[in-house]
């Protein structure tokens, strides 16, 4: 049975033109010893997805964290800028960074948040 536990936190990747070779290789042999002091992991590491609508036209990487700052110090960590400084030189793309939603949100929340004056960070937007 799967782990249920939700990810406080995530950081995801939208990257296309990765040039495969030695820069991609170092990355990836680097990359989970960046995650571990984070507890971050891959939910979704590239692959072959089953679109059922629209185009996807790169390939998806989902890391989760247990904190919600998890993403944020992971991806600003010394250790990862200088991995994130070697993939921009073998792969174009967005990075972004977003805070889990609680257990009880519902869909029709976000209508509600949108509508409020709290601040980015308020609601959860991290960078």
């Amino acid at each position: 049975m799967p782990n249920m536990t939700r990810p406080a936190s995530y950081a995801l990747a939208l990257l296309h033109d990765i040039h495969p070779g030695p820069a991609l290789h170092t990355y990836l042999g680097g990359i989970d010893a960046t995650l571990a002091p984070h507890g971050g992991s891959f939910l979704i590491h590239g692959g072959t997805p089953r679109v059922v609508e629209g185009s996807l036209t790169c390939d998806l990487i989902v890391i989760g964290f247990p904190h919600a700052d998890g993403a944020h110090h992971w991806y600003h960590s010394p250790a990862y800028q200088q991995l994130a400084e070697l993939r921009r030189t073998f792969a174009q793309g967005a990075v972004v960074l977003y805070r889990g939603e609680d257990i009880d949100h519902r869909a029709f929340d976000i209508l509600t948040s949108n509508l409020d004056t709290s601040t980015a960070e308020d609601r959860g937007v991290v960078d």
